[in-house]
């Protein structure tokens, strides 16, 4: 294995430990009902480009500062492709790669997700929650999180959203038991994130 391949591999092993540990730390949240993921997902109709709007800040994350954003694509086998993107400070695109499935049903909304290498898909500990916990019917607005509340993405469809629309999302979150003194707005702008050499 050279170089490049290790530190890559080292990446990917450390994101995978930051999801899975962040995932199992018990959080003080709000609510003490259990956490429900929308009732179905067409996952099909997911698929595409979905930039953040806002985020629970989290430490494998730390290295973005604008332009976050996720693009999902079906890979096959119920697989889904992963790749997240975001712009670094100095300028650079910095980008992970993970796989998705889906847990239970081909309309589940329950999803988990790794980033570490295919080698390791078999530890469960490599596997994170994903939960569509909130979409609106044109699928072009989401927020995603885990059972513990622990995590929480705003997801749009444009990088910029109607300020009345996010608001009655947050209220529905708040409703739910999420701190949004947590939440932090992600940056986007006009132009996206290219592709990294």
């Amino acid at each position: 294995m050279n170089i490049k391949n290790l530190k890559t591999t080292t990446f990917a092993l450390l994101l995978a430990a930051g999801v899975q540990s962040a995932c199992t730390t018990t959080a003080d949240t709000a609510s003490s009902e259990p956490l429900q993921s929308v009732p179905t997902l067409d996952v099909a109709r997911y698929m595409g480009t979905w930039h953040e709007i806002a985020k629970y800040p989290n430490r494998f994350q730390q290295q973005c500062v604008s332009n976050t954003q996720a693009e999902y694509s079906l890979a096959g086998e119920g697989r889904v492709q992963v790749i997240n993107r975001c712009q670094a400070s100095d300028g650079s695109v910095v980008e992970a790669v993970g796989t998705a499935r889906q847990v239970g049903p081909a309309d589940s909304s329950q999803l988990k997700v790794r980033f570490a290498p295919a080698w390791l898909s078999w530890l469960p500990m490599v596997w994170g929650d994903y939960w569509v916990i909130d979409l609106d019917p044109a699928y072009q607005l989401v927020a995603v999180s885990e059972p513990r509340r622990e995590y929480l993405w705003v997801l749009s469809r444009t990088p910029a959203v109607d300020e009345e629309v996010y608001r009655r999302l947050l209220a529905r979150l708040e409703a739910r038991g999420f701190d949004l003194q947590r939440l932090q707005r992600s940056p986007q702008d006009a132009d996206e994130p290219a592709s990294p050499e």
